[in-house]
């Protein structure tokens, strides 16, 4: 079963729309929880997730004082996780939960081992021009200096073992390297493409200036991070009592 981790911050309008699809999608995905995970907001967003408990089932929520960011409400999210398979996704509307069963799909199928994340790619960008150059720019610079492979980092739709996500080095804005960091901890990446949807309600809450400087500081640490992973070949074993040396 999947725990669908969603982190919302005044998204008051959104709320009720997309735990909707999200209901309807566990009809085809194994979808055991819809997890909330309110970042403080202070709009109508947690009265109307309190109204949403007692129409959706699925639904828990996990609410932040005051704002803590995206990374820090994923790792809310997957610490509160009832089950050991998580999926991420945004809570303005733009990714699709009908994208969720291919997710589970892809993994049950690829016939690999137990260690594997499957990560959703955006085959059409549905935003405003200035932000498909900004995010085309730093998906360029951050595949050049890390090599994680991923075309579209910045697209939150991904499938990872909770173990595994809770095991990633937690810092501040470390969802916009997962791929990276998933790959540094041991963990084989799939990719599929997913549809994104135009923002319909609500406003964004990112933009260049709020993400370039910082996102360049952390690219460093990352870089930093990588060259000083386990070798491939690591391994331990425990010594015994009455172990002959």
């Amino acid at each position: 079963m999947l725990s669908v981790i969603v982190p919302v911050l005044n998204e008051e309008a959104n709320i009720v729309p997309l735990v909707e699809e999200l209901t309807l999608a566990a009809r085809t995905a194994p979808i055991g929880e819809i997890l909330y995970v309110d970042d403080g907001s202070t709009d109508a967003t947690p009265e109307i997730l309190r109204h949403a408990l007692n129409e959706f089932p699925l639904l828990r929520v996990v609410r932040h004082e005051r704002r803590m960011g995206q990374s820090a409400a994923f790792r809310t999210g997957a610490e509160a996780a009832r089950f050991e398979t998580l999926v991420f996704m945004d809570g303005d509307g733009q990714n699709d939960p009908a994208d969720i069963a291919a997710l589970a799909r892809t993994r049950d199928e690829s016939g690999r081992a137990t260690r594997v994340a499957v990560l959703g790619q955006r085959a059409a960008r549905r935003d405003t021009a200035v932000r498909r150059l900004s995010s085309r720019l730093a998906n360029a610079v951050r595949g050049r200096v890390l090599r994680d492979g991923t075309r579209d980092t910045g697209c939150s739709l991904k499938l990872i073992r909770r173990a595994d996500y809770l095991n990633l080095p937690y810092f501040d804005h470390m969802h916009r390297f997962l791929p990276a960091l998933l790959i540094r901890s041991g963990v084989e990446l799939l990719h599929i493409d997913v549809s994104h949807r135009p923002r319909e309600r609500g406003v964004s809450k990112y933009g260049f200036r709020n993400r370039a400087f910082v996102g360049m500081v952390d690219l460093m640490g990352v870089r930093w991070l990588m060259g000083r992973r386990l070798p491939a070949d690591y391994n331990a074993s425990e010594i015994t009592r009455g172990h002959n040396a």
